[in-house]
């Protein structure tokens, strides 16, 4: 399968605008949950797209200046780490993903969003749209959404939190849950962008 094939299949319906949704940090323990969206030209040759966790951070960089130069229109927001403990994951990733479409200067006739969800119990996809799980690595439009969402997010992590908060050392782990990370963790106590919700099982053994 063509990273078009999707794409082509909407096209052949009728349909004219196509944009691919994806998001990033979901599972770190600190820092904003990242989405975005993008619209491409069609049947755009980008050498090398593919799922953004397949590309090395070098790769990456180079295909977010491609695609943000070249894209019809691309959108990137965040949803912070506040934000995430006051609802949930699952909503702070619906919340992010439909913020990303509505801040498209294009509007998309059909989103495709990467994974298997599209609500949850308090923010979902609002526009038509197609799931497509494991998108990323199917879906031209969804890689290069999956792409601007990681850029982004650890370009924020790794220079403007690690800069505020330097003991953490957060450019080394971009915030998920290492050994470094819970040492460090255990040493300091959680920061402001720590999400307290994802620290329960943590701050139980603390006080065990």
């Amino acid at each position: 399968m063509g990273m078009w094939t999707y794409e082509r299949e909407q096209w052949k319906n009728g349909v004219q605008t196509v944009c691919g949704v994806d998001e990033a940090g979901a599972g770190p323990l600190m820092g904003p949950v990242y989405a975005a969206a993008v619209i491409l030209p069609r049947e755009l040759d980008i050498p090398g797209l593919n799922d953004s966790k397949k590309l090395t951070e070098k790769k990456r960089e180079a295909l977010y200046e491609v695609i943000t130069t070249q894209a019809v229109s691309w959108s990137v927001t965040r949803v912070e780490a506040w934000e995430i403990d006051e609802m949930d994951i699952l909503n702070a990733r619906m919340l992010a993903m439909q913020r990303a479409i509505d801040g498209l200067s294009v509007r998309p006739d059909t989103a495709f969003i990467d994974g298997n969800r599209d609500h949850g119990s308090r923010y979902a996809i609002q526009i038509p749209h197609q799931l497509i799980v494991g998108g990323d690595g199917k879906s031209a439009s969804i890689a290069a959404a999956s792409i601007l969402a990681k850029v982004s997010r650890d370009r924020y992590v790794s220079r403007e939190l690690d800069a505020k908060y330097p003991q953490y050392q957060f450019a080394k782990h971009k915030g998920y849950g290492t050994k470094l990370h819970y040492e460090l963790l255990d040493q300091y106590g959680p920061c402001p962008e720590h999400r307290r919700s994802f620290l329960k099982k943590w701050e139980a053994k603390r006080h065990g």
